[in-house]
């Protein structure tokens, strides 16, 4: 794969809590990646939201992480980076991108273990230099038509600058999403869609359901992360109700920016 251009996969999410089908995103897409002839997938980087996302249901970011590096303990090439947890409000996504090209542009430049970690492409790239993409399921591409929730510039940069990686879930279409908005659809040829034929359709939220009701979800997260959700107590009615009737920030923060150039 000498010839191949390096590539990291970041996943930004929830991960309320992490379950095995966000793990299998990271090996259905590389093993895409790698069929395609074109890319040498050198890491992957799994990234929990803040504590400012304001979600209904969503426990600490401090567990979150934590379940995340238990479920991740057996990777040799998946991490869990805390620093889009640790910010006091909501991040958005391209900025998290930004951030992590950065650090991954360092190092590469630095050339400390180019194919031993996280690493990113400048722009505009060369053959050799590490592109970042976001890994994502097809449920992600249809916030883009959710309105007020995304900024169209950042969906630009997102897609165009960096580029996506979407695995297929449930009925959706991500094709069709793809088709219906015209950024997506300019950028197609950065957009890399991934058919699961081996479905899982875990769902966190039913997993929580299930939690706060007695019910078992062994098979369905690590049982690490079980272990972790019980000692701690995590999952309950009451936390289920905590945000329940907060507006979700992305939505609000979006509304209080009147104004934004593309170097934002």
């Amino acid at each position: 794969m000498a010839a191949r251009i390096p590539l990291v996969l970041l996943a930004c999410g929830s991960f309320n809590p992490i379950t095995h089908q966000h793990m299998r995103l990271f090996e259905l897409a590389r093993d895409h990646l790698h069929q395609t002839g074109r890319f040498h997938v050198i890491g992957g980087i799994l990234s929990p939201v803040s504590d400012g996302y304001g979600k209904q249901g969503l426990v600490l970011a401090k567990h979150r992480v934590a379940m995340a590096r238990l479920a991740l303990q057996s990777s040799d090439w998946v991490s869990v980076d805390e620093w889009e947890s640790q910010q006091p409000d909501w991040t958005e996504t391209v900025v998290t991108m930004r951030y992590h090209y950065d650090r991954i542009l360092k190092r590469y430049r630095e050339g400390t273990g180019k194919d031993s970690g996280p690493t990113a492409n400048p722009q505009p790239p060369t053959s050799s230099s590490p592109r970042l993409k976001l890994l994502c399921g097809a449920d992600f591409l249809d916030s883009f038509k959710v309105p007020g929730l995304w900024l169209d510039h950042h969906v630009e940069e997102v897609a165009g600058r960096f580029g996506l990686v979407c695995v297929s879930r449930g009925g959706l279409d991500p094709e069709r999403a793809v088709h219906e908005s015209d950024t997506l659809s300019r950028h197609r040829h950065n957009i890399f869609l991934v058919r699961e034929w081996v479905r899982n359709e875990t769902s966190a939220t039913e997993v929580r359901r299930a939690l706060r009701r007695g019910l078992s979800v062994k098979y369905l997260l690590p049982d690490s992360v079980i272990e972790y959700i019980h000692q701690h107590d995590l999952y309950t009615r009451d936390s289920e109700l905590k945000y329940k009737d907060a507006l979700l920030r992305p939505l609000a923060k979006q509304t209080e920016i009147p104004v934004l150039s593309l170097s934002d």
